[in-house]
Parts: structure tokens; C-alpha cells; sequence
């Protein structure tokens, strides 16, 4: 049986709520690989910690995993094994919220990857999703730098990542509909755990745990115990639960608030050897970001029109 559906304004808040998390996220992984944790032990570890919490959360809420469920969840978590590495990885050769900002270029892939699995876009999101990617083209452009500052590995593979981003969010919003939230979660976030698990143990002189240097210091705890339980066990049962009652365009403009939630705490430097400086108009673009998310939940009122959640599955 699905869970009963919210209103969406709390469906909204609820992904726009894993959106800030998300955005935090940035800062304390950049923490973390600073840290010395490699990407395969950083992965491993948080998602291990936020698949044990699911699952048992899971077991104790006493929801039916049907064969579909695994199915989907599987699918999600291939597609978001990859993401991560990407990301990660890329996080290595730029900065944070270089890496913040490329990943919310998702906000232009969303709805092409939408319209090419035949879901309906509602003009107003278009428009939307077109303001957030300026927006997000004025956060990463640095006039006078070879490429206009663009890392050729990076940048490229959180370019990447944020393509699969809008394939992940297209696909939640189809499976969602669906699947229990509580399995579909689980089972994503458990197979990037295995997967980077898999990874640290084939790579270890890359991607191993290399000795256990950096566990010991001192907030890397903390930072894992973030990344692991909010970041993952509930950011992630909040996108599974409450993605199906938006578009999956609205959902991927909210979700772009992420890079702007990132930049707010790389550039406040309350996170150790994390801080960012911002231009004037890379101001200007998060500034934009935040208008495309209130164009994507108000225009729908002010225009007179339905909510947003009639953008169809076809």
C-alpha cells in the first residue's frame, strides 16, 4: 500500500528541505577527502551508515518488499553509484562550489531527459529551469582563465554526474509513484555502499581505506555521522517518499537550490579549511537560482493555473 499523499506544498518543503542538505553535503565530503579519506572509503562509509539506519528503520516500520520495489531500487542505485563517483571524484580537482554549482546544471538535463521519457513539461517549469541554468552559468564562469577556469577532470566529471543527476530524478519520479519509499530508498543507497565497498577492496592503494588515515581526526566522525544519517538515510527517504507528487522538472528546479545551500556554507568557513570566495556575479547567479525555484512553486498560483502535479508520466 503507498503512503498516503501530502499536500504539495509539504511535498515541496520536504524536497526542498533535502536540497539543503544536499547543499551542506558539499562542504563536509570537501572536509572529508581533505581529511584524508579516500572516495572509495568516504562512500563506503556513508552509505553503509545510511543503509544500516534504512534498513532498519525499514524492518521496524514492518513495509512489504515487493519484487518491483528491489527492482526499481536497484535500477536507482546503478544510476547513483556512478553519480556519486563521479561527483566525488570530481570534488578531488575543483572546488567546492565549483563542484556544487556544475552538479546543478541537472536543472537543464532534468527536463530534456523528462521529455525524452515522454513526461508532459509544463511551460512555466521550462522557463524556470532556463533562469536557474543562467544562474548557474554565472556561479562557474571565471573570465581569463584557460577554458574560463573549467578543470578538464574535475569539472568534466561532475558535468557528468550532473546528467545522471536529471536521469536519477526522472527516474525517482517514475518509480516513486510505485515503490514503497522506505525499500526504494534502502536499496539504492545499500548498493552504492557495496559498490564503493567493492571498489575500496579491488583499488586499494586508490580508493582503500589506506591504514584507516584520517578516521582519527578529530570532526571526521561527525562529518560521516552527517553525511551518513541526514545526507543519506533521510534526504534520500524524503526524495523517495515526496518526489511523486511533483514533476520531476518543479522537483529538479528545487533541487537546484542545492549549489546555493553549498556556497552559503563553503563561504562562511564554519567548516575547517573550507572557504570560498564569491564574485559580484557569481552573487548574482545564486540570486537567480532562488528566483527559478519561487517561479517553479509560484508561478503555477499566480498564473491561475493546477499545481504542479499534473506534469505527466507517459
Amino acid at each position: 500500500m503507498s503512503p498516503a499523499k501530502a499536500s504539495h506544498l509539504t511535498a515541496a518543503l520536504a524536497v526542498a528541505f533535502a536540497a539543503a542538505v544536499w547543499g551542506c553535503a558539499f562542504p563536509a565530503t570537501r572536509y572529508l577527502l581533505d581529511a584524508g579519506l579516500s572516495v572509495g572509503a568516504l562512500l563506503t562509509l556513508r552509505f553503509g551508515i545510511g543503509g544500516t539506519a534504512l534498513l532498519a528503520l525499514a524492518l521496524a516500520t514492518g513495509v512489504p518488499w515487493k519484487r518491483q520495489d528491489l527492482k526499481d531500487g536497484l535500477v536507482l542505485g546503478a544510476v547513483l553509484a556512478a553519480l556519486f563517483w563521479l561527483q566525488t571524484d570530481g570534488l578531488r580537482f575543483t572546488s567546492t562550489t565549483k563542484n556544487a554549482f556544475i552538479t546543478g546544471l541537472y536543472v537543464i538535463f532534468t527536463p530534456m531527459v523528462a521529455l525524452l521519457a515522454g513526461d508532459r513539461l509544463r511551460p512555466i517549469h521550462g522557463a524556470a529551469a532556463g533562469v536557474a541554468f543562467l544562474g548557474l552559468v554565472l556561479l562557474v564562469f571565471k573570465p581569463g582563465e584557460s577554458f574560463g577556469g573549467w578543470h578538464p577532470r574535475g569539472d568534466t566529471f561532475t558535468l557528468l554526474n550532473a546528467v545522471l543527476v536529471g536521469v536519477h530524478i526522472v527516474l525517482t519520479a517514475h518509480y516513486s509513484r510505485r515503490a514503497n519509499p522506505w525499500v526504494l530508498a534502502f536499496i539504492q543507497v545499500a548498493a552504492v555502499g557495496l559498490v564503493s565497498g567493492a571498489v575500496a577492496l579491488a583499488f586499494p592503494s586508490v580508493y582503500g581505506f589506506q591504514g584507516g588515515r584520517g578516521l582519527a581526526l578529530p570532526g571526521v566522525w561527525l562529518a560521516l555521522a552527517f553525511l551518513g544519517l541526514l545526507a543519506t538515510t533521510v534526504a534520500f527517504w524524503l526524495q523517495s517518499r515526496f518526489q511523486s507528487q511533483l514533476g520531476a522538472t518543479e522537483a529538479g528546479v528545487l533541487f537546484s537550490l542545492e549549489p546555493l545551500w553549498a556556497t552559503l556554507l563553503a563561504v562562511s568557513g564554519l567548516i575547517p579549511g573550507v572557504r570560498d570566495r564569491l564574485s559580484w556575479a557569481q552573487w548574482g547567479g545564486a540570486a537567480l537560482l532562488l528566483a527559478a525555484a519561487l517561479v517553479a512553486e509560484l508561478g503555477p498560483r499566480l498564473l491561475g493555473g493546477a499545481p504542479a502535479t499534473d506534469e505527466t508520466i507517459g
